[in-house]
């Protein structure tokens, strides 16, 4: 019974720490890219929120084998005729070309241009950037995402982390905090 106790309160800690440093590494993901996502924002209309929420769950917060071998933040495949640097990983099918990037900020600008550029996510762009439920369907629809749920779990990570709170920051309805403003200010030097 003492086992079964102890077994019982180890696997319940386990969970907590995991969570703790999944947690951790979520919010230290969205302070890291806070900036270059209202920048994105404001360049081509994406939502700050939408684009950050897309980015911690594309590369389990920075962590994934992807993200970490090809500052790949969303998944990008290689487009037919594509001669560039790119890595090979398994997703739909085993080792797909997925494209390759120096940093982060390439990523974050491809994405944007990726959704900006193609007819079937125009009608995002109708939408009002605050709502980020009809984005996090409209991506689904338009076949952003092969998971059934990609749109709750969208939506889960913005309310969870109240990442709503970019959006506006890139609208100017609220200030933008210092990791926003530290970025922008450099974004207008170069």
């Amino acid at each position: 019974m003492i086992k079964k106790i102890c077994s019982t309160i180890l696997l319940t800690c386990a969970i907590l720490f995991t969570k703790a440093q999944t947690n951790e590494a979520t919010l230290q993901y969205i302070k890291t890219y806070c900036g270059i996502a209202v920048a994105e924002m404001q360049r081509t209309g994406v939502p700050a929120a939408v684009k950050l929420a897309q980015g911690v769950l594309e590369t389990m917060s920075g962590q994934s084998p992807l993200v970490l071998k090809s500052n790949n933040h969303f998944g990008i495949k290689c487009k037919q005729g594509y001669d560039g640097p790119y890595v090979l990983h398994d997703d739909d099918r085993p080792q797909e070309r997925f494209m390759k990037y120096e940093d982060a900020s390439q990523s974050y600008k491809d994405h944007s241009d990726f959704l900006k550029g193609r007819s079937r996510y125009a009608g995002l762009f109708e939408l009002d950037p605050t709502d980020y439920p009809g984005w996090a369907y409209g991506l689904k629809k338009a076949g952003y995402a092969t998971n059934p749920k990609y749109p709750q779990l969208l939506i889960g990570i913005i309310e969870r982390y109240n990442l709503a709170e970019y959006t506006l920051m890139g609208l100017g309805k609220v200030e933008c905090n210092e990791e926003v403003k530290t970025y922008l200010a450099k974004a207008q030097e170069q």
